[in-house]
């Protein structure tokens, strides 16, 4: 099935559905979505409460604002003001002529595949301490080194790469996973800056005591198939696949590789920053600090 995104009717039934009290799973069953859908769904369009006219519209300016990123970008370096719209006009025209910038659109229809298998192997960790123990200062994403953690798996049973993003700036890690040790090594430049760490209940993080030790800083686990509570690794994973699809053998990925990838997402605009990079925000702030 090809990527779609949700249409006005489908959102009229997750509202009638979800005002019955009906849970996440069953509304998904229900519409023919994965839960998952449903719970960044309700997540990101409740004002507080959901509404499917005004979850259609707060979806609609989110996706023109894609190209509103190169747009700002242009504007803080070179001060050029050329609108998103005129960019997407560009994009469609070289599309028609048989060009390929609309590769570099996020979303290309792309086949989704439901993840139900993957959770049903999925058991409890000893020792894990819940998502809602950690600070409260977590969830504000208002100061550096409040990390979520994941795994990104391509092709073939054999190759993963571990994806660490920081909540506040969006500062991005990765790494082909081969041990324990690889988180360790990931985040040890940055130790003195970590306070949180924050993964899903995957049995590649059931060495979570080891890593808390070696970082020196609480190590939490989100609730079980809730996804959306750690929302911007789930985001990044997202844009990491532009790079590396699930038909790549992540075995013969190359540090360069990464290191490319890693690059180009920290250096990638971001309107809620003002059109600075996470690069720029994550250094930015640890040397404001320093200084302060």
């Amino acid at each position: 099935m090809k990527y779609k995104q949700l249409t006005l009717e489908k959102r009229y039934q997750i509202s009638a559905l979800n005002k019955l009290g009906k849970n996440q799973t069953f509304i998904a069953n229900e519409i023919g979505v994965h839960k998952a859908t449903i719970c960044r769904e309700l997540s990101r369009n409740s004002l507080p409460k959901y509404s499917a006219k005004a979850a259609h519209v707060i979806a609609k300016i989110r996706h023109k604002k894609k190209p509103r990123k190169i747009s700002g970008r242009l504007h803080v370096d070179k001060n050029l003001f050329i609108s998103h719209e005129t960019i997407y006009q560009y994009i469609y025209k070289n599309l028609r002529q048989g060009g390929t910038l609309y590769k570099n659109l996020r979303h290309q229809n792309k086949k989704y595949t439901r993840r139900s298998s993957q959770y049903k192997t999925r058991g409890q960790i000893k020792g894990r301490v819940s998502i809602e123990e950690h600070p409260s200062i977590v969830e504000t994403y208002s100061r550096i080194g409040d990390v979520e953690i994941d795994t990104v798996i391509g092709k073939g049973p054999k190759g993963a790469i571990v994806t660490i993003i920081d909540r506040k700036s969006k500062f991005s890690l990765f790494k082909v996973v081969d041990s324990k040790q690889a988180l360790i090594d990931l985040m040890a430049p940055i130790k003195n800056n970590i306070h949180t760490v924050t993964s899903d209940n995957g049995k590649e993080f059931s060495f979570h005591k080891d890593v808390s030790e070696a970082l020196d800083c609480g190590f939490y686990f989100c609730h079980p198939y809730r996804s959306c509570e750690k929302g911007l690794n789930e985001n990044t994973n997202g844009l990491l696949r532009q790079y590396f699809s699930k038909e790549t053998d992540f075995t013969t990925i190359t540090d360069k590789q990464i290191v490319e990838a890693q690059e180009r997402l920290n250096h990638r605009p971001r309107k809620a920053f003002g059109y600075k990079t996470p690069f720029e925000v994550f250094f930015g702030t640890i040397i404001g600090n320093m200084a302060s």
